[in-house]
């Protein structure tokens, strides 16, 4: 099955996050990279968001004892 991609207003609305806190996370290796499909076209692998947001969930989950 070929790779589901999402554009940025249903990657905001995922993880609850604004564009620019979106660019900034990725510019520090904080979120996946998007793709570009031409010059104004950026694309997210669905499969990333998912495992990053699933990250993000058990990093919270976490207690240090």
């Amino acid at each position: 099955m070929p790779a589901r991609l999402l554009r940025l207003p249903e990657v905001m609305a995922r993880v609850g996050m604004k564009r620019s806190a979106i660019y900034q996370r990725m510019s520090e290796g904080r979120f996946p990279k998007s793709r570009s499909l031409g010059p104004k076209c950026a694309v997210w692998v669905e499969a990333e968001i998912n495992d990053w947001i699933q990250s993000i969930a058990e990093y919270s989950g976490r207690t240090d004892s």
